[in-house]
């Protein structure tokens, strides 16, 4: 039985997949984290949050390196880790320096760090000659304008260190992305409390089909799960609205994007890691959106649990144990699987009351998970991945048709509110 540190985490899917991996592994937990009623006011209406179910939960502020290191070495000597990990993005750089500071298993964290930073990893990227859009790092409006008129409007404003599309907007002039920088310049801090870097990055709009590539890599080889394709809406801003696993891709398309993420990951120097690589199936082949050295979000993990067996949570658990995890596909008798978001549009806000159709839906045979946000829940229209109402997830035995049935399904369910004034409120903060 091993003994493994978990700092900080997401309060959604892997905050619950990864106690639930732990545990099925036979392994115990530390939890470590600066502010524990984060995790208290995420708690599912069933019981409290998985992450809870730690052997010993302790404070301490995980933003600060100063504290935090010294603090889990003192611990690593009275408790005795076997392994470092996180769900949560904003920790995995320092999950890496907690991991090398205590000669435990984990990717170099310069190697984290440049995974994190979406600045620097075009630039690791743009060294190694894997492909991306034309982008450039803009310290303020000034640079911002020129570098837009070089590059070429439409092109896609980014912060270099958010997550889950957060202020990411695709902008067609200079009045648009002077906007979109104002919304950034005014959300100088993230949702836990991380002072956030300044610089903006701008890049090329890339067109073309989505899709993610999900890859273990231990002792220093690559093993390519498979590849997921995702549904992107919610204009200007992008949005992910569904993802079916596998992509429906030629061979041909689907090597490429695999090899084009293998590639980004070398580049990087991403070691022992799990990671969920974006990439844009353009007309000029593939290009690497991002790199996540992290097991994918959104339920995702669960799609590619359901077709192959393979359990990237688990594998997460293993890699940072410095195993060699078990990747065999197994037989479980769906071909594929999806998972549709309900995402509010504009003019939808106010009080959330319950949902029309939800009855109707639970008792459809193709659904496998049905979750929807609990009545009192204050709805704005979704300008990020944060705004979701719910989800549906079905699985197609016989071929691709997983997303069409998801689709079809949430088709099927309405939001009941009360119109609000949500004109003060601020812009919505991942968990």
């Amino acid at each position: 039985m091993a003994h493994l540190l978990v700092i900080e985490s997401w309060v959604g899917s892997m905050s619950r997949l990864l106690p639930r991996a732990l545990g099925e592994g036979g392994h115990r937990f530390t939890f470590l984290t600066r502010d524990l009623h984060h995790y208290l006011r995420a708690a599912p209406a069933d019981g409290p949050h998985p992450l809870l179910a730690a052997e010993n939960i302790l404070t301490v502020d995980t933003n600060d390196p100063a504290a935090l290191l010294p603090y889990a070495e003192r611990l690593h000597g009275l408790l005795g880790f076997d392994g470092v990990l996180s769900s949560c993005d904003y920790y995995l750089p320092r999950v890496a320096e907690v991991a090398h500071r205590l000669g435990l298993p984990g990717p170099r964290p310069e190697a984290v760090a440049a995974a994190c930073r979406k600045d620097l990893t075009r630039r690791a990227l743009a060294e190694a000659g894997v492909p991306g859009p034309a982008y450039a790092l803009c310290a303020d409006r000034e640079q911002a304008c020129a570098a837009a008129k070089a590059i070429g409007y439409p092109l896609v404003v980014k912060p270099v260190d958010l997550c889950a599309g957060m202020f990411v907007r695709e902008v067609v002039d200079e009045t648009e992305l002077l906007v979109a920088m104002r919304a950034l310049e005014a959300f100088p801090v993230n949702a836990r409390g991380q002072r956030r870097e300044p610089a903006v990055l701008l890049e090329e709009l890339l067109t073309g089909p989505e899709v993610s590539v999900e890859t273990v890599t231990a002792d220093g080889v690559a093993h390519v799960v498979g590849i997921t394709d995702k549904s992107i809406g919610g204009a200007p801003a992008f949005v992910e609205t569904g993802h079916m696993f596998p992509a429906a891709l030629e061979p041909a398309e689907a090597a490429a994007a695999a090899d084009t993420a293998v590639a980004a990951l070398a580049a990087l120097g991403l070691e022992q890691v799990v990671a969920h690589t974006e990439i844009k199936l353009t007309p000029a082949g593939p290009r690497v959106i991002e790199v996540n050295p992290r097991p994918a979000g959104n339920r995702i993990t669960e799609l590619v649990r359901r077709v192959t067996g393979v359990d990237l949570a688990a594998a997460a658990v293993d890699v940072a144990l410095g195993r060699r995890p078990d990747l065999a596909v197994h037989p479980t008798g769906v071909a594929s699987a999806a998972i549709a978001f309900l995402v509010p549009g504009g003019g939808q806000a106010g009080l959330l009351h319950g949902f029309d159709g939800e009855e109707d839906v639970r008792r459809d045979p193709a659904v496998v998970e049905l979750a929807l946000a609990g009545p009192g829940r204050e709805v704005r229209p979704a300008t990020s991945n944060n705004e979701y109402l719910g989800h549906v997830m079905t699985a197609d035995t016989g071929g691709a048709g997983a997303r069409r049935a998801a689709e079809r399904l949430l088709a099927g369910i309405t939001p009941r509110y009360a119109a609000a004034d949500r004109s003060a409120e601020p812009a919505a903060v991942p968990a």
